[in-house]
């Protein structure tokens, strides 16, 4: 069984999440926590469930989804693994990182690449990686067949999809790959995103406003 916790952290708003298995092997994916009691809540709960944190992935590396990066590296002693696209990304945030308050923002550097349909483990648990970029240039999501559940990042919101007019963004193609990729995952699929309430793939086939069945052209 896979067992997916959330925390919300920094001032975005950003949802890190915590996959773990019965036999306490976890990952640990786009960890936005900065300051000291962010960071202890986190490690706290990690301790508590005696999980094993065995790897960190990013979906994407803008700023709010990798504040957290450097610690947990050194903190779990693992590995970061991010799309190859996305290594640019990851490192023009130590440049604007202090512009939105980050003042003390700690780099880090990718140990491994992501491949789209690849899959990735937490235990016995699999994962498959799907490429969804238009958010940005390397978004991947995380799919868990067995459970129906996706970590999809900044792809897919409830009612709502990523912004697309950061560097990188592309409107369209976010829009397409949402249509392609997501919505051929099973309509009870669970979509935890990176900001904001779950939601599942078959309530945004009927209800987004920009890829529902109603969207405005």
């Amino acid at each position: 069984m896979l067992y997916i916790k959330s925390f919300t952290f920094n001032p975005f708003q950003e949802n890190t999440y915590l996959l773990y298995d019965e036999k306490g092997n976890g990952t640990l994916i786009d960890p936005g926590c900065f300051d000291l009691a962010e960071r202890k809540e986190l490690l706290d709960f990690v301790t508590e469930k005696k999980i094993r944190i065995t790897q960190l992935l990013n979906t994407h590396c803008h700023v709010d989804h990798v504040l957290g990066n450097a610690w947990a590296k050194k903190t779990f002693g693992v590995d970061l693994f991010i799309h190859r696209e996305e290594a640019s990304v990851l490192k023009a945030v130590e440049v604007y990182a202090p512009n939105y308050g980050f003042v003390g923002y700690e780099s880090s550097q990718a140990d491994g690449f992501l491949v789209e349909g690849d899959e990735i483990k937490v235990g016995d648990e699999v994962l498959k990686i799907i490429f969804v970029p238009g958010h940005a240039p390397g978004h991947v999501v995380f799919y868990h067949k067995a459970s129906n559940q996706c970590i999809a990042g900044d792809t897919l919101f409830r009612g709502s999809i990523g912004r697309t007019d950061l560097p990188g963004g592309n409107h369209e193609l976010l829009l397409s790959k949402i249509k392609s990729e997501l919505f051929s995952l099973p309509d009870e699929t669970v979509i935890y995103p990176g900001h904001g309430p779950e939601t599942t793939i078959g309530f945004e086939k009927t209800h987004n406003p920009f890829v529902g069945k109603n969207a405005r052209p």
